[in-house]
């Protein structure tokens, strides 16, 4: 079982930077492929990054070239660095963990509100 708690979300200014983080514990996260998704209101969740094990990345279109997926196996954390932010970047932001399906776990979440 792992928990995952997300932090560094808050208000932000469009064109500004915030960097979150997610904390587990239970089990180490070095064998995981871990990502980050989010939920605008009113809308889906939909993924946003991850990286695997071995540490390739993959981004969604929309905030390619703005944030930076990365991890530290030795403290547990992913965080995502968050640049040029957008407001419609305005959404929770969810920390996965996954190996399949009966591994699959998520965080409680993290607001981050861009504002025009």
């Amino acid at each position: 079982q792992v928990q995952l708690v997300e932090s560094g979300g808050g208000v932000v200014q469009a064109g500004g930077s915030l960097r979150l983080s997610c904390a587990a514990s239970g089990s180490s996260l070095s064998t995981y492929r871990m990502g980050w998704y989010r939920r605008a209101p009113g809308k889906q969740r939909e993924w946003v990054a991850n990286m695997s094990p071995r540490g390739s990345t993959n981004y969604a279109d929309s905030v390619k070239g703005r944030f930076t997926i990365s991890r530290d196996n030795t403290k547990n954390n992913v965080y995502l660095q968050m640049n040029s932010l957008k407001p419609e970047d305005t959404a929770v932001y969810y920390c996965n963990a996954w190996i399949g399906s009966t591994r699959d776990y998520w965080g409680q979440g993290t607001q981050v509100t861009v504002s025009s």
